[in-house]
């Protein structure tokens, strides 16, 4: 099965050479696939990485099709396996796809067209992952040694899954916060305020209402006083830190409005990288390079 499922089966040097390609993509490189066509299959709520793909395979020459769950025969019982063969026998030449079901691509080994993921379960994200450190090294040149603090509900985020392990292989101290009974203690503790004073990178964390069984136990408010990165929390970072988040966001719960777009966020930058690593890695694997 060829694509990319998960970055912890690549090596430090291949993830650095899918950033390196993504910066020459962002720096003007043009490749072409003139008669492709590849699928987004997605069984969750996607903005972000559902357009970021599309908007990549276009700028690659490529065909994007988009699948209509709602209107599919998955609503008759079709399985993942069945819908993704079905594709392929219609001769698409990939297929993204994003689900609710962690490590899902374990039931697609006979599938023989690239599959790439764009987020199982609460597990990985590796394009996500990817864009983020690409982000980090446009700002500070390299990894080791950077500290960066994943912030929220880092028990059911798979960016936080994804993106401590690769980046504490490529040399930076990872450090989680936020609400105790939302972390997987994987990673050393700190309050918001000390990590403010002492991290390179506040990665942000979206509150993932939709995946609380219970209530969350704390009001929006309580969240974004005692968690969140309000203005003066900002104010705190260390002068070449920078803030980070997957997006979307809640604004007024992990991050105040005004620090979404302030002078150390860059949000909005990661979203446009998103393309870039997006080129890179469905150039590299179309090309048999990944």
């Amino acid at each position: 099965m060829k694509g990319l499922l998960t970055l912890r089966t690549l090596s430090e040097d291949k993830i650095l050479e899918i950033i390196e390609t993504a910066l020459e993509f962002k720096n003007g490189r043009k490749v072409d696939f003139p008669g492709k066509k590849m699928v987004t299959l997605f069984y969750e709520n996607s903005t972000r990485t559902q357009y970021s793909f599309q908007v990549a395979m276009i700028n690659l020459g490529i065909t994007p099709l988009s699948f209509n769950l709602a209107g599919s025969s998955v609503n008759k019982g079709e399985s993942l396996y069945d819908t993704v063969k079905t594709f392929e026998s219609l001769g698409v030449d990939g297929v993204v796809i994003r689900h609710t079901q962690d490590v899902y691509y374990n039931d697609l080994e006979n599938i023989k067209i690239p599959i790439f993921n764009g987020g199982d379960g609460t597990s990985d994200h590796p394009t996500q992952t990817l864009l983020d450190l690409m982000t980090i090294y446009e700002e500070f040149g390299h990894f080791d040694g950077l500290k960066i603090c994943l912030v929220g509900d880092v028990r059911h985020s798979r960016v936080a899954h994804g993106n401590s392990e690769v980046m504490r292989r490529l040399g930076m101290e990872v450090f989680i916060s936020g609400p105790e009974e939302y972390a997987d203690f994987t990673a050393p503790y700190l309050t918001i305020d000390e990590a403010v004073e002492e991290c390179d990178v506040i990665n942000l964390l979206r509150v993932q209402f939709e995946r609380h069984q219970q209530d969350m136990g704390i009001t929006v408010e309580e969240y974004h006083k005692a968690y969140g990165l309000t203005m003066d929390r900002a104010k705190a970072m260390k002068d070449n830190a920078i803030i980070m988040h997957p997006a979307p966001f809640n604004r007024g719960v992990e991050i105040a409005s005004e620090v979404a777009e302030c002078d150390k966020a860059r949000i909005f930058k990661q979203m446009t990288n998103g393309v870039f690593i997006r080129m890179a890695v469905i150039s590299m694997v179309l090309e048999g390079k990944l």
